[in-house]
């Protein structure tokens, strides 16, 4: 395939000259067009732009009219102008500066013999060269810019998604938990009545987590205080609610990952429970939940002044919760031990911010 044979626009008033550069660079490979003036340069530019052709321009400084400095500004202000070699006859070291300054590509002395002609030539390819490079790093900007503002798109899209699938989810867990709940208050068996609260409690615990991510700025966390606040309400609402109206929560505002979230919130339901069922056998008492952070570490206690190891054994418990809270202390790779000092239960689970590396092992009592 031919390459196309680049086209000089060469603005100066005199013929003489202006024959003498287009047979030098004829030559050289260029075609050359002449303007005899800025006024007809700027149009030929202007016409150019719109239908292609003119690749480079060489323009003089004194001519009538518009003089090099008038018509260099105004090719600027043209879209896509071509790259501009300054030529004078002038040895004003100040033009120059103004030229380049004004945007020309290159600057060089002329004579009137033509001796110039050469170092035009050498001019004109780096003049081109340059509008390449430049017109590659544009093309290369325009495409990284597109390609930041189509996976903003895709990332906007994306997040939409996992929204509406969060708020889906927490919907149908929801709709489960209300189920569960209208099935636990028309039992007439207290232990499966029972039985129902508690999966009515884990399963909102879970629908608690996709309602948090529907509503937050950040889908990739959950803010841990906010979750049990609406995590304990829901408890106090369930069938047993008339036993929680003491039931406290004192949380910092930490952030972790949803699934670990899910893992705290069936923990704190299966402890909360317990301590209603077996803490006050009399009636109720004040049950607290307490999460702070300890350098890397979290600490959550669930903590009542009940019977403590005195509570008898229920002869209908199946310890189903224990071995959910061991699995749960588990996922998080967390301690769980209870506390030989306080009169009550308190039981405190002490786990990392974050998933703790592949290979580690955790300790988890029984509840």
């Amino acid at each position: 395939m031919n390459q196309r044979t680049p086209t000089l626009l060469y603005i100066d008033d005199d013929d003489a000259l202006a024959r003498l550069v287009d047979r030098g660079l004829t030559r050289r490979g260029y075609s050359v067009v002449h303007a005899a003036s800025g006024e007809e340069g700027l149009e030929r530019i202007r016409r150019a732009s719109a239908e292609g052709g003119i690749d480079v321009v060489a323009l003089d400084q004194y001519m009538p009219g518009l003089d090099g400095l008038e018509t260099l500004e105004q090719i600027m202000a043209i879209p896509d102008a071509p790259p501009v070699v300054f030529v004078t006859a002038s040895q004003d070291s100040s033009i120059a500066v103004t030229a380049l300054k004004a945007g020309a590509a290159d600057y060089l002395v002329k004579d009137v013999q033509g001796d110039f002609i050469p170092l035009l030539h050498v001019a004109a390819e780096g003049a081109l060269r340059q509008a390449a490079l430049q017109r590659a790093r544009e093309e290369a900007e325009a495409e990284i810019h597109a390609s930041r503002d189509r996976y903003a798109a895709l990332a906007a899209e994306r997040e939409l998604l996992l929204r509406e699938v969060n708020h889906r989810v927490g919907n149908s867990l929801q709709i489960i938990a209300s189920l569960l709940h209208l099935q636990a208050s028309s039992a007439a068996q207290d232990e499966v009545k029972a039985a129902l609260t508690n999966a009515m409690g884990r399963v909102a615990a879970v629908a608690q987590v996709h309602r948090r991510l529907y509503t937050s700025q950040d889908l990739k966390s959950v803010v841990l205080n906010q979750y049990l606040d609406s995590l304990l309400e829901d408890l106090r609402r369930s069938a047993e609610g008339n036993r929680m109206s003491r039931l406290t929560l004192k949380a910092e505002p930490i952030e972790i990952d949803p699934d670990r979230a899910v893992a705290v919130g069936i923990i704190v339901n299966e402890l909360v429970m317990n301590a209603v069922k077996y803490a006050y056998p009399d009636g109720a008492g004040p049950i607290h939940v307490e999460l702070i952070s300890q350098a890397d570490d979290l600490l959550l206690s669930i903590t009542d002044d009940g019977v403590g190891d005195n509570a008898k054994a229920d002869p209908r418990s199946t310890g189903m919760g224990q071995r959910i809270v061991a699995a749960m202390a588990s996922k998080l790779d967390a301690s769980v031990e209870r506390d030989p000092a306080h009169s009550g239960t308190r039981v405190v689970l002490k786990f990392g911010r974050m998933p703790a590396a592949p290979g580690k092992t955790s300790t988890a009592a029984a509840s």
